[in-house]
């Protein structure tokens, strides 16, 4: 168990270190098309190019740990991409953390000791056929559901001739990306578990195509959402939503099930939980800062400044929704480029 959550742990940090290396690179490129001057111009990009392979590393470890652990084990770890980010951020981008970025980092640390923990009690996967269509099924009517709901709040919107996004629209932007993310690391497992089951090996190809096939679909959501709408609220929904959809879904489609022993469950619980709240804070943090009592804030760097994207000078730098934070959780999606940006 701790092999896979080692290898969840790196795979999340390449997706994420890659893509800010990725992010780097690109200040000084041309935006990317299938011209073969601008391939070439970002295939001798150096910081591109070291971005872009390790981001495919992290991809190929994450499917590596899916076939490994549970789903419901490696969905809530991958959570903690946005902790080792923000570690890379400071040391290396030399960005600035606030008390409560450091706190969001502790907990979703103690949150994957605790699910190392209690997973190791957890019982292998093993995938009914016939639940398979239920759980199909399930998604769409919730995507019907949410979609029907986004079009209320348009229509009402463009009634009051309002610009600006509800908060109802942010979140179910947010809900229905990280829905799809979680669900790219369910398919992807599948796969996995039905060739363990005595099935075609050739399922593994299929499953990993349909899983990034919804990693896209979930980039799509994301990045309308974010094109007008607050990152921190659409971030942390899909956060939370990617990490619930693996565990529920790992659970009732895979045969997923809590551990028997008492301390291993309530610490796999625990941890989720943990990083759950960590993900959350360190979403949040400049805004939460921002609420501090006055004196408190002189006091403790509020890193107002800090974004996940580069820097282009000493003092310039370039605004991030930090979609990445979220995305690390799912299987090959970040090698799709994002080019949202976020609206305060």
């Amino acid at each position: 168990m701790w092999e896979s959550i080692c290898l969840t742990l790196a795979a999340t940090a390449g997706n994420n270190i890659g893509k800010v290396l990725q992010k780097k690179g690109t200040g000084i490129l041309p935006p990317l098309s299938f011209k073969f001057k601008v391939i070439r111009a970002y295939a001798v990009n150096k910081s591109w190019l070291i971005g872009f392979l390790i981001d495919i590393s992290g991809a190929l470890l994450m499917l590596r740990a899916l076939s490994l652990a549970p789903v419901s084990i490696i969905q809530p770890v991958s959570g903690c991409g946005l902790a080792i980010l923000s570690i890379f951020s400071h040391f290396y981008l030399q960005e600035v953390m606030n008390v409560i970025d450091w706190l969001g980092i502790t907990l979703a640390g103690i949150g994957t000791i605790g699910v190392g923990a209690g997973g190791e009690e957890q019982v292998a996967s093993s995938v009914s056929i016939l639940q398979l269509p239920w759980l199909a099924f399930f998604v769409v009517i919730l995507f019907v559901l949410l979609n029907g709901w986004l079009r209320i709040c348009k229509r009402q919107r463009r009634e009051q001739e309002l610009m600006e996004y509800e908060v109802v629209e942010e979140i179910i932007y947010g809900l229905e990306s990280g829905i799809l993310f979680g669900m790219a690391s369910v398919i992807s497992k599948i796969g996995f578990v039905l060739v363990q089951q005595g099935f075609s090996k050739m399922l593994i190809p299929l499953c990993v195509s349909i899983s990034i096939c919804c990693s896209g679909t979930g980039f799509y959501y994301q990045t309308r959402g974010l094109k007008h709408g607050r990152a921190i609220v659409i971030s942390t929904c899909a956060a939370v939503a990617s990490i619930v959809t693996g565990v529920l879904a790992g659970m009732l489609a895979l045969g997923e099930r809590l551990p028997s022993a008492p301390v291993a469950r309530l610490s796999l619980l625990l941890g989720w939980l943990f990083i759950m709240m960590g993900v959350i804070l360190l979403v949040s943090s400049t805004r939460l800062m921002r609420h501090l009592p006055w004196p408190l804030q002189n006091l403790i760097p509020s890193g107002a400044d800090r974004n996940f994207s580069l820097r282009k000078t000493g003092s310039h730098r370039v605004k991030d929704p930090s979609p990445a934070a979220v995305i690390p959780a799912t299987t090959l999606h970040h090698l799709i480029p994002t080019p949202a940006k976020e609206k305060a």
